[in-house]
């Protein structure tokens, strides 16, 4: 081992040259010596304060071939695979020197044997790493004046001809490039840059900045620019897109800043503006807490004006919708739990907006919202309470159901008479009961008064309280038994009374305010039970594809007792009655038209007033098969399932004077092709008839003259999602579907997905996809597709008719690994006709993606076209051109 020491008088002795491979130095006036020889002096304490070191570390270089000391030239040279370590800066190159006298270090690479230039210096100082031809350092300054560098800046890598290193924290560049490009030798495109100044980890700032496309020049050049590094999230402006509508002129959309607020929560504030005077605007917030909550919330707003000012058809619009979705880490607080999924406002709202990002919610047809608290205090019985505000809105009807709040408390089950130890047999120690409390503000309202204070005129509280009393058994091993008994009780605030006009022969309705309440009770009980068949195809042990189907049915029958609760009812007040004689109005009053409970049309329902007595007779039933399984290696047989379920289930009314018996309800389901196809089918059969007028009669059918069932409705609907082994440029997690299921459309791109490809959001593109033997041909090409069909049939009243027939297609070809191509549509069998469609092309462009979008006819047609880079430090170089056509409302 050798050293040099900074306090040995200069010139030294020789370097021992039989040590070459790890030698420390520590130097300051560059003197040698070796650690074997030690310097004596008579002076023991020196009076002089040494000098402080130049270098604050101690400075280790390592070379394979050699390491040469010129003393003349007071220099170290180290040739092939040399490095140097000194602090947190590393230089490795093929060839280093070290001169002593200028305090620098000379890094280059070296020639191989074929003349190439190879081993070329890497320079790293902390996280930074630079990777030029050649590099010099001066060992006193710090600073470094680097040749021809490559370092990594973020996502970007910089390429620049000569590089000063000012200190740690500064370099500054001259004719650089800036490029995201994975090949930094051969760039798909690059940002020259004249100068810059680099703050590693933070910031590049730079002077003139064109873009160059295959080295190329385009005329888009830049003064200067700025290009945030810092690895957390940070603050920016978001460059809107370009388009045009037929309708209100040329538009911006989507622009706008975002503002990383802290770690946890950041906001983007975006607008769009069209020349015809129409605007909207959108503010964007999510927020998340590591094993707390997380959560979104969306408010979108949007002004709208058609024709001109001073023409008939002139209206302006307002459309608004609010989105939050909240979830709560389970582990957070075990016993309590918030929740909140908010999807209201204007019901025409997906339907009439403009932005494209609302392409495929524009078909829903309800908003529905549920915000929730939930606390469970443990114990013996355990008890619940929760408090639930939901919103139910029909875009079509613009009907609006609320309730502000629901309050529901609950007591678990308590068992008086079972053991304290065991388990519990028989019919007493299995009785059982439980309370539960709910309470309602019920408001119904429509679009036009939503958020208005009319819509608190018509709402409705009340309670309502419930003791079920049940309990189980066996009976004769085979069946199971149950029994309950429930006791109701409504508490309300809002009643009615009616009163009859003689005269006009109308009848009134006055609502009325103040506590009433009412109670009632039922009785029911039925039994169970499940028979297992199954059939054996393998005989006298012979192996056979099929070897068994198992045949599950499961048989049940109620009873049901609702007792008439007729002295909640009461006859209508008879007015203006002076025509009449106390006999007409006794007579009157008598009629069942006249008849009415002041509880009608309560949130809870109202008591009956007929006494009721049915039995409900169901059967449900489930096939399965076992078959050989195809690879060879399985020691069991693979189930498949034939049937998921098949059920019937009708009843009969003992009370009853007419129409007994309940129409037939038959429904069931399977899943075919490996689970790739799901079939669901229901039907209703009326076992009575119909008169001239197609109302039904107490007369069953087959004694009219026709068959033992009239078939009065049936629903057939499948889906069947198929794709190659490789499969198609699918997502299932993508943004582009949350986005649907947040807007409260579908999990699937049945009707198209998000045109707003310019909002990396919606990039379902796989960052890491493998790479193929060639980029131009594959002998295997990706594919999936998606079908829904769905036929309806209703004949109720003899009409015989197919009431709805749709199919549905979505689908996705790789036809290279660069190039694929989609479609979402739907042809309307029934009035023979295609649904809206949705053309897609997509092409990766290695940094670029582009993507081009069209709807070909229909209401919404529009195309749409863009072109920019993946990298999200760059994103809004792009170019994107819109254009929508006449709307056909």
């Amino acid at each position: 081992m050798v050293s040099f020491a900074q306090d040995l008088p200069k010139g030294g002795v020789p370097i021992d040259r039989s040590v070459k491979d790890s030698i420390n130095i520590s130097i300051d006036t560059m003197a040698v010596t070796t650690p074997n020889v030690k310097a004596k002096d008579s002076i023991v304490n020196d009076s002089i304060v040494p000098k402080k070191e130049l270098l604050e570390h101690i400075v280790k270089y390592h070379a394979n071939d050699y390491t040469k000391f010129n003393q003349k030239e007071n220099k170290l040279y180290l040739h092939n695979e040399a490095t140097i370590d000194y602090g947190d800066m590393n230089i490795a190159a093929g060839s280093i020197t070290i001169d002593y006298k200028k305090n620098t270090v000379y890094a280059r690479g070296i020639k191989d044997s074929l003349g190439g230039y190879t081993q070329k210096p890497v320079f790293t100082q902390g996280a930074n790493v630079v990777e030029p031809d050649s590099i010099i350092f001066n060992t006193k300054s710090k600073k470094a004046l680097i040749f021809n560098s490559k370092t990594e800046q973020g996502e970007g890598k910089i390429i620049a001809s000569i590089t000063k290193k000012e200190n740690d924290s500064v370099y500054f560049l001259k004719n650089a490039r800036y490029t995201t490009a994975e090949n930094e030798e051969d760039p798909e495109y690059y940002i020259r840059l004249l100068k810059a100044k680099i703050v590693p980890g933070k910031k590049i700032i730079t002077g003139a900045a064109g873009l160059y496309i295959y080295d190329i020049p385009t005329p888009v050049w830049l003064p200067f620019s700025f290009f945030p590094q810092s690895e957390k999230q940070t603050s920016g402006v978001i460059i809107p897109s370009f388009g045009e509508d037929n309708d209100r002129g040329y538009f911006l959309q989507n622009g706008g800043y975002y503002l990383a607020i802290s770690d946890y929560v950041d906001l983007a504030i975006m607008g769009d503006y069209y020349t015809n005077g129409s605007y909207g605007f959108r503010l964007e917030n999510a927020y998340k807490r590591r094993y707390k909550y997380s959560g979104s919330m969306t408010f979108r707003y949007e002004s709208q004006i058609n024709s001109e000012r001073g023409f008939s058809d002139y209206s302006k619009s307002t459309i608004y919708n609010l989105r939050w979705s909240h979830s709560q880490d389970s582990k957070s607080n075990p016993n309590s739990r918030f929740s909140a999924s908010v999807n209201l406002g204007s019901s025409s709202y997906y339907q009439n907006s403009l932005n494209q990002v609302n392409f495929s919610n524009r078909f829903n047809n309800t908003l529905s919202s549920s915000i929730s608290y939930s606390k469970t205090f443990q114990g013996e019985p355990e008890a619940s309470v929760s408090l639930t505000a939901t919103h139910s809105q029909n875009t079509q009807t613009q009907q609006i159901n609320m309730t502000l709040p629901t309050f529901q408390g609950t007591l678990s089950r308590i068992y008086p008479f079972a053991p304290k130890t065991g388990s519990k047999n028989g019919i007493i120690q299995n009785i059982n009961l439980q309370y539960s409390l709910r309470g309602e503000n019920s408001i119904q309202t429509t679009d036009s008064l939503f958020f208005k204070k009319e819509m608190f005129d018509d709402a409705e509280t009340g309670f309502q309280h419930t003791i079920p009393l049940t309990t189980n058994f066996k009976l004769f091993k085979y069946f199971s038994l149950s029994a309950s008994s429930s006791f109701n009780e409504v508490w309300t605030f809002n009643t009615i009374n009616k009163t009859y006009d003689a005269v006009t022969k109308t009848t009134t309705t006055e609502d009325l305010t103040g506590f009433d309440a009412f109670r009632t009770y039922n009785f029911s009980t039925s039994i169970g039970t499940t028979i297992y068949g199954m059939f054996n195809f393998e005989k006298d042990g012979k192996d056979s594809k099929l070897k068994a189907i198992r045949h599950v049915v499961r048989p049940s029958i109620s009873y049901n007792i609702n007792p008439a609760f007729d002295k909640y009812y009461e006859s209508a007040e008879v007015v203006n009655a002076d025509g009449l004689t106390a006999a007409e109005v006794e007579l009157l009053q008598s009629s069942s038209a006249l008849q009415y409970t002041r509880f009608e049309g309560g949130q809870f329902g109202s008591p009956g007033k007929t006494f009721s007595s049915s039995m409900s007779f169901s059967v449900s039933n489930n096939l399965e098969a076992k078959v050989r399984d195809k690879d060879s290696t399985a020691t069991e047989s693979k189930k498949i399932i034939l049937l998921n379920n098949l059920n019937f289930s009708t009843s009969y009314n003992f009370a009853g004077d007419s129409l007994q018996w309940s129409p037939v309800r038959v429904s069931g389901g399977t899943q075919i092709f490996n689970n790739k196809m799901s079939i669901n089918f229901g039907a209703t059969l009326d076992p009575y008839a119909l008169n001239n007028n197609n109302t039904r009669i107490n007369k069953f059918n087959i004694e009219n003259g026709g068959s033992l069932f009239r078939l009065t409705s049936a629903n057939l609907t499948t889906s069947w999602s198929i794709s190659s082994k490789e499969g198609g440029k699918k997502n299932d997690n993508s943004q582009s579907r949350k986005e649907n299921l947040q807007g409260g459309g579908r999990d699937d791109d049945l009707f198209g997905v998000s045109q707003d490809f310019s909002n990396q959001q919606f990039d379902d593109t796989k960052k890491d996809q493998e790479e193929k033997p060639s980029e131009y041909y594959n002998f295997k090409i990706p594919w999936s597709l998606q079908l829904a069909y769905a036929v309806n049939y209703s004949n109720s009243s003899r009409q015989n008719e197919i009431s709805s027939h749709s199919l549905m297609f979505s689908g996705d070809i790789q036809l290279t690994q660069k190039w694929s191509i989609g479609a979402s549509s739907g042809y309307d069998l029934k009035n023979a006709g295609f649904t809206s469609t949705q053309l897609r092309f997509e092409r990766d462009l290695d940094s670029w993606r582009m993507n081009f979008s069209w709807v070909p006819f229909g209401t919404y047609s529009s195309w749409n076209f863009f072109i920019g880079i993946k990298s999200s430090m760059l994103q809004d170089l792009k170019y994107e051109k819109r254009n929508q056509g006449d709307r056909e409302l």
